[in-house]
């Protein structure tokens, strides 16, 4: 099974850039386990380290989810 969108997140390092991060939903090619795996919108690698916080797998950046936007009605 290819790799399917399912959901899409910015983070910020410590200097203050924003990233787009893309979350991604596969199988592994050794059976039907859910494998979860985050990606730069250019298509480098993430680590996810805990619920907030990530690595550029490349050069070691740490990232920082922003908090999901507030929407008043």
């Amino acid at each position: 099974m290819a790799a399917v969108l399912v959901g899409q997140f910015h983070a910020r390092d410590a200097e203050g850039r924003v990233y787009s991060v893309h979350e991604f939903e596969n199988t592994e090619a050794t059976g039907d386990q859910l494998v979860t795996t985050y990606k730069l919108a250019i298509g480098d690698r993430v680590k996810k380290n805990d619920d907030n916080n990530f690595e550029l797998v490349q050069s070691g950046v740490i990232l920082v989810r922003d908090p999901s936007p507030i929407v008043t009605a």
